[in-house]
């Protein structure tokens, strides 16, 4: 069920990176909804008076940097302030949810984040929120095409060659 009636506005982050070993491979960070169990971006609702940035950013490191120590805090931290210093917005407007009814509804704003290799390593996941689980996930594989909502026609949209540069 969604917060309010009308538009609710939310931000998904999508964060990539080539298979280490094969730059054929386009993976992504996926997050197990906790509610459903279905594969989803790490995303979630903007707060009243966030700018976009500041939500993927957030909902990233809510569901997806859950960590143990505050020195692999700090770590994840480093990596995804490098990570999201560059975002390019891939995808604005309507969501096909679940949730959605004809007086409430999902509009997101989609940014795809592509690491380097250096970073991919370095980008350690461990689940927390809502997610049950974390991964990193390859492009095309049965449980890609499952995902939640439109995050896969989102992913779709992302300029490869732009991830090749």
């Amino acid at each position: 069920m969604l917060g309010k009636w009308g538009p609710n506005r939310a931000a998904d982050p999508i964060v990539t990176r080539w298979k280490p070993g094969d730059k054929r491979k386009l993976q992504i960070v996926a997050i197990q909804r906790g509610d459903t169990g279905v594969w989803a971006l790490p995303g979630g609702m903007v707060d009243a008076g966030e700018v976009v940035s500041v939500t993927v950013r957030r909902e990233f490191a809510e569901e997806a940097g859950n960590m143990a120590s505050d020195a692999e805090r700090a770590a994840f931290n480093a990596a995804v302030d490098e990570l999201f210093a560059h975002g390019e917005v891939v995808y604005r407007g309507y969501v096909d949810d679940p949730r959605n009814t004809d007086n409430a509804w999902m509009e997101t704003v989609a940014m795809h984040f592509h690491c380097s290799p250096e970073l991919g390593k370095m980008l350690a996941l461990h689940a927390g929120d809502d997610a049950a689980d974390v991964q990193w996930l390859e492009v095309g594989t049965p449980e890609y095409k499952k995902l939640y909502a439109s995050h896969k026609m989102m992913i779709d949209m992302i300029d490869l060659d732009h991830c090749r540069a």
